[in-house]
C-alpha cells in the first residue's frame, strides 16, 4: 500500500513501543461532554476520541474530521495545542476510522471547529492541569507555582522543568479534571492568530497523498460505463472490443447504489487504469430508457411554478400574511429560481474496497465522512460495522459531494463479485453527468408595503427535498428541516410584523445532495433580491432597509461594516451599481457587496466583490479569508455559469467545456473583512457564499434596472 505515516496501525505499534502515558478520551462531542481518562486497553473500547501524550513526549490527537481543503488539519489540533501550551508543530494527527467510538466524523455543515471547539479546548487545559499538578508534586511546590510552555512544566523563578513525556505516565494516575480551567482567550496565542498551514507544504509538493494516489496489492482497476439516461436500463452488451484491448481482464454487468433507486452499469476491469478506461470506451451497450423521456428540468420546475400557486405547507407564521397583503397599500409579489448544480471537485470520486473470503471489508478512499460510510458498507453488503476497516485520506475537494456514497458501494459490489480489491474511479464526464446535484429550487414570494415600512413578507420554499431523497425521511405532509432552520424568522432575524414561511415538494428522480451551502445557496437568492424589491417599493435604501427590520446587533454590525467598507454611502460613476445582501448558515453572518459597471458593448462586468462575516471565534483568520474568497467564486460561478439540465433523462452538460467554472482572468477584485463579535464559533467553509449571487443581481438592477430572477445570469446579454 501506498505510505500513510498517519495510519492508526502505526500509531498503535509505536505507542506500544514508547508508552502510552497519559491518554484522554472525549465521551462525546456533544456540548456537555466529559473527560474520561483511558488505559492501553481501554483504546480498544468504544470510547470517543482520544488524545495521548506518550512517555517520549510525543502528542497525538485523532482527527475525527477528513480535510477537503477546508483546513481541518490546521483548525482541530489548534483547538488542542492552544489549550496545552504546545506548537502547532507537536501534535500529530491520524484520521479516524469510522468507529463509533469517535463519535460523528462528517466534514460538512462547516462543523467541525463548531463541534469541537469546546471539547478539545477542554481535553486539552484538562491534561495540562493534571501533568502542572504533577510536577508540582515533585517539587513539593504549590501548583500555583508551575507553569506550562512549550510542552514541559515550569516552576517560576527557577530553570527547573519537566517535559510533558517525563510526567505522563504519573500524571495518567490522577483523577480527570471535570471542569478544567479553560485559558481566558486574550492569552490565546494560536487560536484567532495567522498561522501557516502546515498540510500546505505537502500539497503544493505533491507529497501528499490523496484518494486517487492510493494503490494497495493485487488491486484491479474499474471504469464504469453508466445509463448515459440515468435509470436507463441495460437491453444488451457487445464486449467483444473492449476485451482485445491489453490489460483488460473483464466486462461485467454492475450497479450503482444510490439512496434513493439503484441503477444499472457495466464496469470494465482491467490491471490499470488506461486499459479500464478505453475498454469503457470500446463498449457498446443498448440501453432501454423507456419512461425516462419526461424526465427533465424543463419540466421540473414547470411543476414549481404550477406549485407557487398553492399555498404549500405552512411551517411559520405570524400575523395573518393574507390580511396583510390585501390592505397594505403596496403588494409585490415575485419568483424566483435557481439551477441545479454539480459539484466537480477537482479530484472526481474514486474508492478501493476489498471484500475479503471472511465477509471481512477495506476500504480505502477520500470520503468526507467515514462514519457514514461505514454505515452504508454496513448495510449495503448487510454486514456487521465491525467487520469494516475504513482508510480515509485526504480529498481533493468535495464540496457535499463525497459523503455521497454510491461510488464507494460500487467498488464494494466489485470487490464481491471478483473476490479482489477494486479501484473504482470515476471520470469528470461521470460526475458531471450523472450527479447528484443541488436540487434547483423556487422561491415564490410576496410582500407588502405601507409607507416606507416593509409589513408583510412571505417565501415558500419550493423543490425537491434531500432529506425525502436521500434518507428517505421525508413525509408528503412534513417540512424539510434544514429548509425550515435555515429559513426561520429567529434565524434571520428580521422583524416583520407578518411574516409566512411554506413549502412544498416537488419529486423527482433527478438524484440531488447537500451542496456547498446546501439550501442555503438556493433561497438567500429569492430572500435578499426579494427585500431589495420590497426596499425600493417604501422608497428606502438596501441597507437602511434592512437595519430598520434588524434589533441583532450582530446582523446589524455586519450590515454596517459591508457600508463602511463597500463605501456604500459614495456615489458611482454612471453606469456602475451595488448590490447588497445579508444571510445567516452554519452559525455565521456574512454580507456581501457587488459592484458591476455597464461595458460599452453591452452586457455588465463584475468590478468588486465586499464581503464581511461574523464567525465568532475562529482558528485562522487567514484561514476563514481563504474560505470566503472560495465562496465568492463559487457562489460567483453559481450565479453566471450554466447550472445542471436534464432532456429525455441525460444531463446535457458533461465535462468543464460546458459546464465551466469562474477563471482567474475572470475573478474580480475581493475585499474580505471578519467581524470580531467574540460569540461562539460559526462555520466558515460555507456562510460566505449565500448573499454573492443576490448581491450580484441586486447591483445589476441598481446599475441598469432590469430585475433579474433566475440563475444563470448571462452578464453579456443583460
Amino acid at each position: 500500500m501506498t505510505p500513510n505515516s498517519n495510519s492508526r496501525r502505526e500509531f498503535l505499534r509505536l505507542s506500544s513501543l514508547s508508552g502510552l502515558g497519559l491518554v484522554l478520551g472525549v465521551s462525546s462531542f456533544a456540548k456537555n461532554s466529559s473527560l474520561v481518562k483511558l488505559t492501553a486497553e481501554a483504546i480498544q473500547l468504544e470510547i470517543n476520541p482520544f488524545i495521548i501524550i506518550d512517555n517520549l513526549g510525543n502528542i497525538t490527537l485523532v482527527n475525527p474530521r477528513p480535510d477537503m481543503g477546508q483546513g481541518s488539519t490546521q483548525a482541530v489540533p489548534s483547538l488542542l495545542a492552544e489549550e496545552l501550551e504546545v506548537s502547532l508543530e507537536k501534535v500529530k494527527l491520524i484520521q479516524s476510522d469510522g468507529k463509533s467510538k469517535y463519535g460523528s466524523q462528517t466534514a460538512g455543515g462547516s462543523s467541525s471547529v463548531r463541534e469541537l471547539w469546546e471539547p478539545l479546548r477542554k481535553a486539552g487545559a484538562a491534561a495540562r492541569e493534571m501533568l502542572t499538578e504533577t510536577a508540582a508534586k515533585r517539587w513539593g511546590v504549590p501548583v500555583a507555582n508551575c507553569y506550562a510552555e512549550d510542552a514541559r512544566i515550569h516552576l517560576k523563578n527557577s530553570d527547573k522543568s519537566f517535559s510533558y513525556g517525563e510526567l505522563a505516565d504519573e500524571a495518567a494516575k490522577l483523577p480527570v479534571p471535570k471542569e478544567p480551567k479553560l485559558k481566558d482567550p486574550k492569552d490565546f496565542k494560536i487560536i484567532g492568530k495567522v498561522k501557516p498551514r502546515l498540510d500546505v507544504p505537502a500539497r503544493v509538493t505533491g507529497k501528499a497523498v490523496f484518494g486517487l494516489d492510493v494503490d494497495v496489492p493485487g488491486m484491479v482497476y474499474a471504469a464504469i460505463l453508466h445509463a448515459p439516461a440515468i435509470h436507463g436500463k441495460i437491453v444488451s452488451i457487445d464486449d467483444a472490443a473492449a476485451k482485445k484491448i491489453p490489460g483488460v481482464i473483464r466486462v461485467m454487468k454492475a450497479e450503482r447504489p444510490m439512496p434513493h433507486r439503484t441503477s444499472e452499469a457495466v464496469a470494465v476491469i482491467a490491471s490499470n487504469w488506461w486499459a479500464a478506461m478505453k475498454g469503457k470506451k470500446a463498449l457498446n451497450v443498448t440501453w432501454d430508457n423507456a419512461g425516462l423521456d419526461k424526465m427533465n428540468t424543463d419540466a421540473y420546475f414547470a411543476k414549481g411554478r404550477e406549485a407557487a400557486k398553492a399555498e404549500g405547507i405552512n411551517f411559520e407564521e405570524k400575523g395573518d400574511i393574507d390580511q396583510a397583503l390585501t390592505h397594505s397599500e403596496k403588494t409585490l409579489e415575485a419568483v424566483y429560481e435557481t439551477p441545479f448544480l454539480a459539484h466537480a471537485p477537482i479530484e472526481p470520486e474514486n474508492a478501493i474496497a476489498h471484500v475479503k473470503d471472511n465477509g471481512d471489508v477495506e476500504i480505502w478512499a477520500p470520503i468526507q465522512g467515514p462514519d457514514w460510510a461505514l454505515r452504508d458498507v454496513a448495510g449495503y453488503l448487510k454486514i456487521k460495522p465491525e467487520q469494516i476497516k475504513i482508510n480515509v485520506f485526504l480529498l481533493g475537494g468535495a464540496f457535499g459531494r463525497k459523503a455521497y456514497h454510491d461510488f464507494l458501494l460500487e467498488a464494494c459490489f466489485l470487490s464481491k463479485e471478483l473476490k479482489k480489491p477494486v479501484k473504482v474511479i470515476w471520470t469528470r464526464e461521470d460526475d458531471i453527468t450523472q450527479g447528484p446535484y443541488r436540487p434547483g429550487m423556487l422561491s415564490a414570494m410576496k410582500g407588502a408595503v405601507n409607507g416606507k415600512k416593509i409589513a408583510a413578507f412571505h417565501h415558500h420554499a419550493i423543490g425537491e427535498s434531500i432529506s425525502r431523497q436521500v434518507f428517505n425521511g421525508l413525509q408528503d405532509h412534513q417540512v424539510d428541516d434544514w429548509i425550515s432552520g435555515e429559513l426561520s424568522a429567529e434565524n434571520h432575524k428580521y422583524e416583520i410584523p407578518t411574516w409566512k414561511l411554506s413549502w412544498s415538494n416537488v419529486k423527482t428522480d433527478i438524484p440531488v445532495v447537500w451542496w456547498r451551502s446546501v439550501y442555503a445557496s438556493n433561497f438567500a437568492f429569492g430572500q435578499e433580491c426579494f427585500m431589495d424589491e420590497l426596499a425600493l417599493a417604501a422608497g428606502q435604501d438596501p441597507i437602511e432597509a434592512r437595519l430598520a427590520l434588524l434589533k441583532d446587533e450582530r446582523f446589524r454590525k455586519v450590515l454596517e461594516v459591508i457600508a463602511e467598507k463597500s463605501n456604500w454611502k459614495e456615489n458611482l460613476p454612471a453606469g456602475q451599481g451595488r448590490g447588497v445582501a445579508v444571510f445567516k448558515s452554519f452559525g455565521s453572518i456574512s454580507a456581501c457587496c457587488v459592484t458591476v459597471s455597464k461595458q460599452s458593448g453591452g452586457g455588465v462586468k463584475i468590478e468588486k466583490v465586499v464581503s464581511v462575516i461574523d464567525c465568532g471565534w475562529h482558528v485562522n483568520p487567514d484561514n476563514v479569508k481563504a474560505q470566503t474568497e472560495g465562496n465568492i467564486v463559487m457562489g460567483l460561478t453559481a450565479a453566471i455559469k450554466p447550472g445542471i439540465t436534464y432532456a429525455n433523462g441525460m444531463a446535457q452538460q458533461s465535462n468543464f467545456h460546458d459546464y465551466p467554472i469562474m477563471r482567474i482572468n475572470e475573478t474580480p477584485k475581493m475585499d474580505i473583512h471578519i467581524v470580531n463579535s467574540g460569540a461562539q464559533p460559526g462555520g466558515v467553509g460555507e456562510p460566505g457564499l449565500p448573499p454573492v449571487a443576490p448581491a450580484l443581481a441586486n447591483a445589476i438592477f441598481a446599475a441598469t434596472g432590469k430585475r433579474l430572477r433566475k440563475l444563470p445570469i448571462d452578464l453579456n446579454e443583460v
